[in-house]
């Protein structure tokens, strides 16, 4: 899996968020974007995902040399971030089944057998409105995790966890597919401590 952005700008009302992104993120590593708050890196990430139109310049994926059109390219990622919400009024069994017709679970996956690596089989059948901060974080970085995409996308991923998350986050970094493409937006070193690349935003303003 490729992404490859080609002279990318970004730019609400008047004013720029950056330009002039030029980057090829390929699979089998990592990348992560830092810089101050509000300094670009969730919407730069969200352009990357496809999940916001670019202001100019051209984004490109790509699967064994042959280009995705964008409209499967929601097909092609998992996104995790303080922004999107969990459906509340489910249980979260019920969430994992209805996110599963969407985007299929890695390795066969159950929805049990998600749970349970989310630390969380005792809270399945709870609804997610009662579940702690900490907990709704794993779940959503679970469903980053576990679902079979070429594309892992998360932004502020250890956000409301305490140590006990953050160690869980690293676990699963570590067992990510070696054909998977990592993007992590972020300002904790922690968090992307393991990362070969960091690239601070600000050079595109």
């Amino acid at each position: 899996m490729e992404i490859v952005a080609s002279q990318l700008g970004k730019k609400y009302r008047k004013e720029w968020i950056f330009r002039r992104v030029d980057l090829t993120l390929t699979a089998g590593t990592s990348y992560t974007f830092v810089g101050p708050n509000g300094s670009g890196k969730s919407t730069l990430l969200q352009l990357l995902a496809g999940s916001l139109p670019v202001t100019e310049g051209k984004l490109t994926y790509s699967r064994k040399g042959a280009v995705i059109e964008p409209d499967y390219w929601f097909q092609q990622v998992s996104l995790a971030a303080p922004y999107l919400e969990l459906v509340e009024e489910l249980t979260l069994t019920e969430l994992l089944i209805f996110h599963q017709t969407f985007k299929p679970f890695k390795q066969n996956m159950t929805p049990d057998d998600v749970a349970e690596r989310l630390l969380l089989t005792n809270a399945r059948h709870k609804e997610i409105k009662y579940f702690s901060s900490g907990m709704k974080q794993r779940v959503k970085l679970g469903l980053a995790f576990f679902t079979d995409s070429p594309v892992v996308i998360l932004d502020e991923p250890t956000s409301n966890l305490d140590r006990q998350g953050a160690a869980w986050y690293h676990e699963q970094v570590r067992q990510l597919s070696p054909d998977q493409l990592l993007l992590i937006g972020s300002n904790q070193p922690e968090e992307y401590d393991f990362c070969p690349n960091v690239l601070d935003v600000t050079q595109w303003k």
